[in-house]
């Protein structure tokens, strides 16, 4: 992975022109399976199309970008996971992606949902979620995203710190509220994934500390306050996580934790969330487990711990994450402009320009993410050459795709394809350079239905009232 130096390109750890795991293909038309929805080909006129509607008419009707959510897909994802992790309970993350139309999908698939704001808490129960099956998260929760929590009857409230549990003693000594809460854990566990998306190590914003006794001093406070009822213990190692091992010390962290606190006060509580965080193929390094692979796996592992520690196996719980969403939506652009430019050593690359950018996918400038993308409106028969996807925006880490292999004859009109754009692309698109948000279109039964419209310009203006 290419990761650029705060201190600009030319201090960038560039080695090669292309990362290693990047080949040229020898069809530049052939879609990998591994990172599209399942309903994705390519008809009888070369053209992609999703949920047997043609990319083409997708932007005729919607205009350019826009974002094309298959129904299927989502749905398929969301019960392979339920079946997986049978006897579990599945929460979704809301984080990734949310919509009325969304939290109606999963409460009609029996998942639950997390939320993380009063926000999304709104939107969820706008979809018609049942509260009992939401989960409110965040390390710092106002009184008021709290007090409608609370008002609501969420079904647990993941608790941050001693300032919040405070607050939720207060708030329900006035409403004559019981909450319901874990109590969030950080188990000193490295996840291989990014900085940023690693939520398990000690030195970050998020839990209650096992290693110094803040968990324990959090978990007893709860115990004893007359308006908690605490469930149990919450633990989330980070995002975009390949496989189980990291999983291994955290159940055996967060289980010693339970028995110790069982040691101490006489109670067991009776709920362990594991959290989850689980990865999908953006490019074709990247090598997902399965639903099934993940859950026995998981399984194995919080059987073991538990009979380690003499204790029954509690109520478990899950969050796949982007998982879910993540492949079930993909984004579609117009190209702008196209040029080549030099590169050492009598390399070239072609820079392509199309009408989005970090306004409406910040990973790749925020992370460094990695993506993939195809000519989406038409086959070519020319040989493909190293491409970079560029937004629009007037900063040079405005990279959607930082290194693929597309067709040398695109041209501007055509249209590019991304995958993988489900998770955490609307969900944290901005208004950078005044960009208007591209709308986010079901398609399901060969038809478009708009989940979220496109913003105008008398969206934008509506906030700026003057003066």
């Amino acid at each position: 992975m290419t990761h650029m130096h705060v201190a600009g390109a030319v201090h960038a750890d560039v080695a090669a022109p292309s990362p290693q795991w990047l080949t040229r293909p020898d069809d530049p038309n052939a879609l990998d399976p591994a990172l599209w929805s399942r309903t994705v080909r390519r008809n009888e006129a070369g053209c992609l199309e999703v949920g047997g509607v043609d990319v083409r008419t997708a932007i005729e009707r919607e205009g350019s970008p826009v974002y094309l959510f298959d129904e299927a897909d989502f749905r398929s994802r969301a019960r392979e996971f339920a079946r997986a992790f049978s006897g579990w309970d599945v929460y979704y993350a809301g984080k990734a992606m949310l919509t009325r139309t969304i939290a109606r999908i999963i409460a009609e698939e029996d998942l639950d949902l997390d939320v993380c704001s009063g926000g999304e808490l709104v939107v969820a129960l706008a979809g018609g979620m049942d509260p009992n099956r939401i989960g409110m998260h965040g390390n710092n929760k106002t009184p008021d995203e709290l007090e409608l929590a609370l008002r609501n009857g969420v079904g647990r409230i993941i608790v941050d710190s001693l300032d919040e549990i405070a607050r939720i003693e207060e708030l329900c000594s006035a409403g004559g509220w019981q909450a319901r809460v874990m109590v969030r854990v950080t188990p000193g566990v490295e996840a291989h994934t990014h900085e940023y998306i690693a939520t398990a190590h000690e030195d970050q914003k998020f839990g209650f500390s096992i290693a110094n006794g803040q968990a324990m001093v959090a978990m007893v406070r709860c115990h004893y306050s007359p308006y908690i009822e605490l469930l149990g213990v919450h633990s989330h190692i980070g995002s975009q996580i390949f496989d189980t091992g990291g999983f291994e010390i955290a159940a055996r962290r967060t289980i010693k934790l339970m028995s110790q606190f069982a040691d101490a006060t006489g109670s067991h509580l009776p709920q362990l969330d594991l959290g989850g965080g689980f990865g999908i193929a953006y490019t074709s390094a990247d090598s997902p487990a399965t639903p099934e692979h993940l859950a026995a796996g998981l399984r194995d592992i919080v059987e073991h711990e538990a009979r380690a520690y003499n204790i029954d196996v509690p109520r478990m719980s899950i969050e796949p994450g982007r998982a879910i969403a993540g492949p079930s939506t993909m984004a579609v652009y117009t190209v702008g402009t196209v040029k080549v430019v030099d590169l050492d050593g009598g390399a070239q690359r072609l820079y392509v320009s199309v009408d989005g950018g970090m306004s409406d996918n910040i990973r790749p400038a925020l992370y460094a993410a990695e993506y993939s993308g195809v000519l989406a409106n038409r086959i070519s028969d020319e040989t493909a050459v190293l491409s970079r996807v560029v937004g629009k925006h007037c900063e040079g880490g405005d990279i959607l795709v930082r290194d693929v292999f597309l067709p040398g004859d695109i041209v501007p009109g055509d249209l590019i394809a991304v995958p993988g754009m489900g998770a955490y692309s609307r969900e944290m698109a901005s208004n950078y350079n005044h960009a208007l948000r591209p709308p986010v279109v079901r398609v399901s039964g060969g038809a478009l239905h708009p989940m979220i419209r496109r913003e105008t310009m008398d969206d934008l203006m509506s906030l700026d009232v003057g003066d």
